[in-house]
């Protein structure tokens, strides 16, 4: 078994590039020898720039709060989303300007401030706004900055955000671990690339995978739609939404993740994507319910027999197996993932692959994926703007 607790089908249409998988081997070489700190923080060789036994004390807390903007936040959210049933403690995101949120400083609560420059805009206004002063944990890089400034004038806790590491490939660096660790999740278990590269399974099931969605950039279909059949991973594919759009939309290339819930999309948007434009190719996500509740015979009408006894989760995954299979009558591409358990060790290993799939797809298509230089602009320009009002 490739994965530990996923069942991936694959595209129809395997595609073995051998370029690919010669970027593979580069990138996994480099990982070895050179001890990447991007690859390195998806394996537990990782060395964090802090001891965990020295945060325990943040333990204490009922209720944390996180400000951060994307990468920043993204990885978290995720987390806390994807396993919500094992986590008891309370989380709250500031991840937007929205001044009708006016969040209440509760006392039994820590405000954790993640930003790698430690000047994003959006994050020091939210934190002006919402007048936060107290039970404070900063992470951001070692270097003269905003953020830094407002902690020591706090005399808030630092801990250093690794300037090797972009936020968007943050989630299993210091970024995500530490919330995670609050949540009551061993961050350990997160850490699965060392398993995951030793088997030959899983290098030929990416490069596979990452050959057909290179043949199908080619083929102008760059919309990358994942069909989402469990709502609380929402939030993982809005931090796959952002991995994949700042790290390979550039040189007018690029491929546009749009995130579909389904079966509430089957009833919108469906209808497209069956049968209208084939700019698309898509993923199919998929998650077992391990509580499954079951449809009330007592009030079911007699035309509907075939419901009786039936669990919400079947109306659910029927749904998910014949949406495939007329998909494949259309000869529409997908792959499909099924997950048969949720735990750190499973989503651990979905960071990973779509980690590995995104940069390889950005060496491939002849790309920096580590940068946002557009983005940039915005920043600067909005700076500019703020000073001349």
């Amino acid at each position: 078994m490739v994965f530990s607790n996923i069942e991936f089908k694959n595209f129809s249409q395997k595609k073995s590039n051998s370029k690919i998988k010669k970027i593979l081997n580069e990138l996994l070489d480099n990982h070895i020898k050179k001890n990447d700190q991007l690859l390195l923080s998806l394996s537990k060789k990782y060395k964090y720039k802090f001891k965990f036994q020295n945060i325990k004390k943040y333990k204490k807390f009922k209720h944390y709060r996180i400000f951060g903007m994307g990468g920043s936040s993204l990885g978290a959210e995720a987390i806390y989303s994807f396993l919500s049933r094992k986590i008891r403690k309370s989380f709250s995101f500031v991840n937007n300007i929205n001044l009708s949120l006016n969040q209440r400083n509760k006392n039994n609560q820590l405000n954790i401030i993640i930003s790698k420059s430690g000047n994003t805009l959006e994050t020091l206004t939210n934190l002006n706004y919402q007048k936060v002063k107290n039970n404070c944990l900063f992470i951001t890089e070692n270097r003269k900055s905003y953020l830094r400034t407002l902690a020591l004038k706090l005399k808030s806790e630092i801990i250093e955000h690794n300037n090797f590491i972009g936020g968007r490939y943050s989630v299993l660096s210091e970024t995500g671990m530490i919330p995670a660790f609050f949540m009551g999740l061993e961050p350990n278990n997160f850490k699965r690339l060392d398993n995951l590269i030793s088997s030959n399974k899983f290098i030929n099931m990416l490069t596979y995978n990452v050959s057909s969605i290179l043949s199908f950039h080619q083929k102008k279909k760059n919309n990358s739609i994942i069909l989402n059949y469990d709502e609380s991973s929402n939030n993982l594919f809005y931090w796959y939404q952002q991995l994949v759009a700042e790290s390979l939309g550039k040189s007018s290339k690029g491929i546009l993740p749009i995130i579909s819930s389904v079966p509430k999309d089957n009833h919108s948007v469906m209808q497209l994507y069956l049968d209208g434009f084939k700019k698309n190719f898509f993923t199919f996500f998929y998650v077992m319910d391990r509580q499954p509740k079951k449809i009330d015979n007592s009030t079911l009408l007699s035309s509907h027999k075939y419901l009786r006894n039936k669990k919400i989760s079947d109306v659910l995954y029927s749904q998910f197996r014949a949406t495939q299979k007329v998909f494949l009558k259309k000869k529409i591409p997908f792959r499909s993932f099924i997950i048969k358990k949720r735990d750190e060790k499973t989503l651990g290993e979905l960071f990973a692959f779509f980690i590995l799939e995104t940069i390889l797809l950005g060496k491939a298509l002849k790309i920096n994926p580590f940068n946002q230089p557009a983005v940039e602009l915005i920043k600067t320009d909005t700076t500019k703007i703020l000073k001349a009002i």
